[in-house]
């Protein structure tokens, strides 16, 4: 079925009601408005009215998805009725359709990101190319000085955070990719803020008018007293100094004991004769370990000369050729549509999609670069172009050409880039229990190599059932899990437990043997154990691998030997494991582009 234009869709349209004929909410007063724009429910970028052909269900879908970044991932269909003002009926289409893109998961009454939402987030990310150029450098920076250290970018008044090297430790920091901040209440802010016009300034009094505890910015304390004018002569006299410094200091700005310095990573590209900054890298500690003034004299000059190598690198090294786009979008939309009918808002899906066309090479993109990458009319495109310039997602620049925003890392990304493995299998462990009605687990390698360890599980509601709990370790050779990750690992004696104990008169011991059985499994992708952890107990598994291919954890079943015979585990049971498997590994490799997933 062709793709329907979105000019042509009903649901396009930018009616005065929602689908269910519930009026629209106009924001309420204008301290509401104002209110509303600043936490970014609705963030024009020119004026406050919104444009006549920018497309209703997209704006909204937009506005479930902050509300759920905004409330750390989760909330209930009620939830997402009260915070968005929309009909729940108008709420249950949008989360349908979300749910059929893979961005959410709807568990009885609560909707759930998910992991591949993050593809929007890494198609900013890509097409920025910093976190990629620069990345390597800050986790060294902060290995060196065992300090944390970040990458933001400015996202008009505000900083957001890109990357992310954090230590571990008892007082650590909770930043995460994609979070914003005041640029006053940061060190990064006012060296944003010295490329500052009369407008920019303006802009920001006008949020501090309207927010002056800083309620909209989740991602800090709030100030326990609104900010004053005093408060505000300190950031410009603070811009005034990164402007003569070159760097710039928080002194438990954001609260107290929290202090850092930041230096401007400039940019190669020249505005005149001015090189501006393309990210502010920092170092952040705590002043159990540092004061302002030994972070100024002991670690700014390190971290000016990290900085100085981040430039290098971003003039050395030539932009990459364009990555390839998407593709088929268009087609699958109009396939979903005609599968779900009316619970999947095709306008939206389409509108979301536009966001994928841009990434690693494909910065900037026009109307017509856009509709081609994603196989929409160019009026659906300009369509949905218009409401992210209205939404400030997208920005104009020049030439026709458009790109992403950092706002963009607002649609989900900070609560997903702290997920772990685990909570990534999980959905899909309870999908797989469900389909094959036996117990499922996923389990990572031990540091020494003779254990593995579970990490997750679902256990089925059968009365007679393997019963693990999660932490659990076993000894890897005498398991299919086990044997799933040793054989990834360089096939030789030395490479194997030293310890091959006889669990049951079927457990191999042999070292040659279990060689043999290991270089086996790696080549056809699974193992199937026997009876050889316990008698009576059968078990299959399938390997979890990273981005690079290595293999970093495994998925089994495990059931009585009674239950199914090692044919019907090779016939039956491996199709489901392998396919589960691929879609862990889809979610694994998302999440995992420009943030890092721990495995447990």
């Amino acid at each position: 079925m062709p793709a329907k234009p979105m000019n042509d869709d009903p649901e396009g349209s930018a009616p005065s009601a929602d689908e269910s004929g519930a009026p629209v909410n106009d924001g309420g007063t204008p301290a509401e408005k104002a209110a509303a724009e600043v936490a970014g429910t609705v963030t024009p970028a020119r004026g406050s009215t919104t444009p006549d052909e920018a497309v209703t269900p997209l704006i909204r879908g937009i506005a479930v998805l902050r509300e759920l970044t905004e409330a750390d991932g989760t909330l209930s269909l009620s939830g997402l009725e009260r915070a968005t003002r929309l009909a729940r009926s108008t709420v249950d289409r949008i989360t349908a359709t979300l749910a059929r893109m893979g961005y959410v998961r709807v568990d009885g009454r609560d909707v759930h990101l998910s992991p591949r939402l993050m593809e929007l987030g890494n198609a900013y990310l890509a097409a920025l190319r910093l976190p990629a150029l620069l990345a390597s450098r800050a986790d060294a920076l902060a290995d060196e000085l065992d300090e944390s250290v970040s990458l933001a970018v400015a996202d008009r008044d505000g900083i957001r955070f890109i990357h992310q090297a954090t230590r571990r430790r008892a007082m650590s920091l909770s930043f995460r990719i994609g979070d914003l901040l005041p640029a006053e209440r940061t060190a990064p802010g006012p060296l944003f803020a010295t490329e500052w016009t009369a407008t920019d300034w303006q802009r920001w009094r006008e949020r501090r008018a309207a927010d002056p505890r800083d309620l909209s910015f989740t991602a800090v304390p709030p100030r326990k007293y609104g900010a004053d004018a005093r408060d505000d002569d300190l950031f410009v006299s603070r811009t005034q100094e990164a402007a003569a410094n070159g760097w710039a200091l928080d002194d438990q700005l954001i609260e107290p004991g929290l202090v850092a310095v930041s230096v401007p990573v400039r940019s190669p590209h020249t505005v005149g004769d001015h090189r501006p900054p393309a990210c502010v890298a920092s170092v952040v500690s705590h002043t159990s370990r540092h004061t302002a003034h030994s972070l100024r004299t002991t670690l700014l000059p390190r971290l000016q000369a990290a900085v100085l190598q981040m430039e290098r690198e971003l003039h050395n090294t030539p932009p990459p050729p364009p990555s390839t786009p998407p593709s088929n979008l268009a087609l699958w939309t109009g396939a979903s549509k005609q599968r779900l009918g009316r619970d999947f808002i095709e306008s939206l899906a389409r509108g979301l999609t536009v966001l994928t066309a841009f990434g690693e090479g494909r910065p900037e993109l026009t109307l017509t670069e856009v509709a081609q990458a994603t196989g929409l009319a160019r009026a659906t495109a300009r369509r949905a172009l218009i409401t992210y310039e209205h939404l400030d997602l997208v920005t104009p620049t020049g030439d026709r050409t458009f790109a992403l925003t950092p706002r963009v890392l607002s649609l989900g990304f900070p609560p997903l880039s702290r997920t772990a493995l685990p909570d990534i299998a999980h959905p899909h462990l309870s999908d797989l229990t469900s389909r094959i009605h036996e117990s499922t687990s996923l389990a990572v390698l031990s540091d020494s190599g003779e254990e593995i360890q579970y990490t997750a599980r679902v256990a089925t509601g059968r009365v007679m059932s393997v019963n693990i709990t999660l932490g659990t370790r076993l000894p890897a050779y005498a398991t299919a899990l086990g044997r799933v990750l040793l054989s990834d690992r360089a096939i030789g004696r030395s490479a194997l437990p030293h310890d091959l104990r006889p669990l049951t008169p079927h457990t191999i011991t042999d070292k040659e043997q279990l060689t043999h059985t290991l270089t086996s499994i790696r080549s056809q992708g699974y193992a199937l154990v026997d009876e050889e952890l316990e008698e009576g107990l059968r078990s299959i598994a399938v390997p979890i691998r990273d981005r690079s291919g290595r293999v970093v954890a495994a998925l089994n079943t495990a059931m009585h030997a009674s239950r199914h015979s090692l044919r019907e585990c090779v016939t039956d049971l491996l199709p489901e494991l392998t396919t589960t498997a691929t879609r862990i590994e889809s979610d694994l490799h998302t999440a995992a582009r420009f943030t890092h997933v721990p495995l447990t």
